[in-house]
């Protein structure tokens, strides 16, 4: 029987086209969990089997790994404390932690009907995975170096495609293919390997057709000006099947970066964006200057101004009319989504009157303040605006050449507005240490929290954020009678601080 067994792990390793070790391995395992099952039911027994791969003889053995004393026994059934691995198995050698203690199984018949039984599914399991991971390395080894992949559609699974790329068969999910694209079984298919899970227990490998690498990997195919260096890509951006832009960085002035990716005639550019079932690519040529390339990824839009906000990643952009508006946005926003994930910015477009409201909007509540502060009419605040002095603190404490530099404004008019300012501020920090009294300083500096808005919270018993976070728009409306805008907003604030 013994010789039997190697005759079946020759047949099965011609069969299988792996090596005989491999089927002997998944022998083994086959015939360790038929024992295990046999002979220690219930239990989590570590059994080994070692065949003799020239006579075919079998050995068989329990084992117990052993484990140090103070940490006790995770695994009763296969590890075993190191004192009573010195005590019971002191024939064995010395015994150190982490080695195993062995006790042979020497009436164990490993050649019958049931063993064969238990141990069919086994074997084969093993040797599918035997099969998976030598077909895998097959793959790796002839693929070194390549990223876009040329397969065969196979077959359908659910909603994923399966692709037959030589002897190996990939997976491009519903996700990563893109929309609208219709194949069909045999079809020839491109695509990006995407990840490589050696284990899974299905398609290895995943393949991508709308990831940015695939876009850029196609470009770098046909644009040699990348590989040779005199091109860098600096970024990708897709909307898979409609429209992408791409950054591109030239490392010699010589080269018109635009022109070597289209190509003549568009020749290049047009290759792949029919490989990407006619998604529109736009190159963009980079700049290190945040928003002269925010500018050049709105392109074919005609841009008037830029304002940047670094702090908060963001951009105002300002076109002279509606229509360059609706050409940065682009249809459905596509434009201007693509250019804020391009360039990492969110960009905000409208046009010259649009800016102009918006820009009413922002400096309508400083007026107002500087106006109720100075005792000043909206013209002196609205000259203050407009020179960039914008709070109280500035008018008190920024030097009187900056004001003097006021064409309108004397030097009479410059102290007295100084006067008042720090005269205000002065009430402003008394008023602030009497609400300090009763009120939660957190609740005091919150943005968009006045004075008169503190002092009305105070009957009701609101003293702090939590208080104020609690409240529904329309209770801080009735309480304070400021409009339901503010109260939302001043409640929206006060509840940041539960995401952190």
């Amino acid at each position: 029987m013994s010789r039997a067994l190697l005759e079946m792990v020759e047949v099965l390793a011609h069969e299988k086209n792996v090596d005989k070790s491999v089927v002997l391995g998944a022998l083994e395992s086959a015939l360790a969990s038929a024992v295990k099952k046999s002979e220690f039911p219930g239990t989590d027994a570590d059994i080994v089997v070692k065949v003799d791969p020239e006579t075919g003889d079998q050995q068989v053995w329990r084992q117990w790994k052993i484990v140090p004393d103070e940490d006790g026994l995770q695994e009763p059934d296969r590890e075993i404390l190191h004192w009573e691995a010195e005590e019971d198995y002191s024939d064995q050698g010395p015994t150190e932690i982490g080695d195993y203690v062995k006790e042979p199984l020497k009436e164990v018949n490993v050649t019958g009907r049931r063993f064969a039984t238990d141990a069919k599914q086994v074997i084969l399991q093993k040797l599918r995975e035997a099969e998976r991971t030598q077909l895998l390395n097959e793959f790796l080894a002839n693929y070194k170096d390549v990223k876009i992949v040329t397969g065969q559609v196979k077959r359908f699974d659910k909603s994923d495609m399966i692709v037959e790329i030589g002897r190996v068969d990939a997976r491009l999910p519903r996700s990563e293919m893109i929309p609208n694209e219709i194949y069909r079984i045999n079809d020839r298919i491109r695509a990006y390997i995407l990840k490589i899970d050696p284990t899974s227990r299905q398609q290895q490998i995943i393949l991508s057709r709308t990831c940015n690498e695939f876009l850029a990997e196609l470009l770098r195919q046909v644009v040699p000006e990348f590989n040779e260096g005199l091109l860098e890509m600096k970024g990708v951006a897709r909307i898979p099947g409609r429209r992408a832009k791409v950054a591109v960085q030239v490392k010699d002035k010589r080269i018109d970066p635009i022109g070597s990716c289209v190509g003549v005639r568009g020749a290049r550019i047009q290759s792949v964006s029919s490989e990407l079932f006619n998604e529109r690519v736009d190159i963009i040529r980079w700049s290190d200057q945040p928003a002269e390339f925010v500018i050049s990824s709105l392109s074919p839009a005609t841009i008037s101004s830029i304002i940047v906000h670094e702090d908060e990643g963001r951009m105002e952009v300002v076109t002279p009319d509606e229509e360059n508006t609706r050409i940065a946005k682009g249809t459905d926003y596509i434009n201007v989504k693509l250019a804020s994930a391009l360039t990492g910015y969110e960009i905000d477009v409208m046009d010259h009157d649009q800016a102009e409201k918006k820009r009413e909007e922002e400096i309508a509540p400083r007026r107002k303040e500087l106006m109720d502060a100075l005792n000043v009419d909206e013209e002196i605040a609205q000259l203050l605006i407009e020179n960039g002095i914008e709070t109280v603190e500035e008018v008190a404490y920024l030097p009187e050449e900056e004001l003097l530099s006021i064409e309108q404004f004397d030097e009479d008019l410059v102290k007295e507005l100084r006067s008042v300012a720090r005269n205000a501020l002065i009430t402003k920090a008394l008023k602030r240490e009497e609400l300090l009294k009763w009120a939660d300083p957190a609740l005091i500096d919150l943005s968009g929290m006045t004075t008169e808005i503190a002092e009305k919270l105070h009957p009701a018993g609101i003293t702090n954020l939590e208080q104020l976070a609690d409240l529904a728009t329309d209770e801080l409306v009735e309480m304070t009678g400021i409009s339901e805008e503010k109260a939302a907003e001043l409640i929206t604030k006060a509840r940041e601080h539960w995401n952190q």
